[in-house]
């Protein structure tokens, strides 16, 4: 059996072929006696489709063989008549949600905006509502976006952000992110700028290459950094024992990464660090500050949710499994942002003080480590 082609060709299979979106008819030539299997066959049809895919589509009675249910090892015969659906996912796609949005600055140019924790910036697989892209789209009257856009023009006028980098680069990379220059991850909070135009996104994103954007975080973290002020250097890539997280790796694994750290203040097993970004890698402070062993409070990827420092189990434990509900990811916050206005060239700093639960947590470490309850 030959290769399929780059595009769909029923003629190339001379079997009689319907095919309307996502749902193929076939009558399987007389010429087609090899017998081959029903998944491998239907990959003729779907090029675009990976084997995987179809199989999966099978598993779940989406194909009919002579109006009867088959099994993906079916062999296919002469005058067989075969229906089969593809499953597929509706586009990635961001239309307007009134979510709050905490807007610490906007102009006709870009926003900032202070982030809160347990949101995530755009949306992606697993995260089709709720993104700070929803929330922003509400906030400026704008339209919806979607990965099919791609086959459109689509225009920052429609959608109220800057639509530079906001479709899909690969069918197989589904994000829709108008409007986003950086990121944070999902359980930090803090300060990020959004642009509203494309001719800010491009200046922004160019700062940020340059390293000459100012990005200042406060962490709390377990033990204390010795010495208590310096620079953590390491290429960070995929951790080969995890897949899910990043880790320090060899610097032909990785990319290269530079965080200076100053502890703000120590407690007895605990501290508050404030960390400067030099690069901005996935992950970067929660691995750098993890590889020193000192994981951030409360991060339950990096091992930050189980007592690294004093004395385990008893109350102590109670009293840090009370912090973790209070706080149930990682205390981290992106409380500094400075860059210069893309198009006034005005040096700008923002400021936001650490949500309350995360001041409510350190409040509570700095009254002691297991000796109160975790309360007001």
């Amino acid at each position: 059996m030959g290769q399929a082609p780059d595009s769909f060709d029923p003629d190339h299979y001379e079997a009689d072929v319907r095919r309307e979106e996502n749902v193929v008819e076939v009558t399987v030539p007389s010429t087609e006696t090899s017998g081959p299997r029903i998944d491998k066959y239907l990959v003729r049809f779907y090029p675009e489709a990976s084997r995987t895919k179809i199989q999966r589509a099978i598993k779940k009675g989406h194909l009919k063989v002579n109006g009867a249910d088959v099994k993906k090892s079916y062999p296919v015969e002469p005058g067989d008549e075969i229906v089969f659906r593809l499953i597929r996912k509706p586009p990635m796609q961001a239309e307007p949600e009134a979510i709050p949005v905490d807007v610490v600055y906007e102009d006709d140019d870009l926003l900032v905006v202070n982030k809160p924790a347990g949101m995530v910036v755009h949306p992606a697989p697993g995260h089709r509502s709720g993104t700070l892209v929803h929330a922003l789209l509400h906030h400026v009257d704008g339209g919806e976006v979607s990965a099919d856009d791609e086959r459109t023009e689509v225009s920052e006028e429609d959608v109220g952000l800057s639509m530079v980098n906001a479709l899909p680069e690969a069918p197989d990379h589904p994000v829709v992110r108008p409007g986003i220059v950086h990121r944070l991850d999902k359980g930090t909070s803090g300060l990020l700028v959004v642009a509203k135009r494309d001719r800010a996104h491009r200046p922004l994103a160019e700062q940020f290459k340059a390293h000459t954007v100012d990005r200042r975080y406060r962490a709390i973290v377990w033990g204390h950094f010795s010495p208590p002020n310096g620079t953590i250097e390491g290429a960070i890539g995929r951790d080969p024992h995890h897949r899910q997280r990043m880790a320090v790796v060899p610097d032909d694994e990785g990319k290269w990464a530079r965080t200076h750290y100053e502890t703000v203040e120590a407690h007895a097993h605990t501290s508050v660090a404030e960390f400067k970004l030099e690069t901005g890698r996935t992950h970067q402070i929660r691995v750098h500050a993890r590889a020193q062993g000192h994981p951030l409070l409360g991060d339950p990827k990096y091992d930050g949710q189980r007592i690294r420092y004093g004395t385990q189990g008893g109350a102590r434990e109670d009293f840090f499994a009370d912090l973790f509900d209070i706080l149930p990811h990682p205390a981290l916050h992106a409380y500094r942002l400075g860059f210069d206005h893309p198009t006034t060239g005005e040096r700008l700093h923002f400021d936001a003080a650490p949500p309350p639960p995360w001041r409510r947590v350190l409040r509570v470490l700095r009254q002691g480590e297991g000796e109160g309850a975790a309360g007001d």
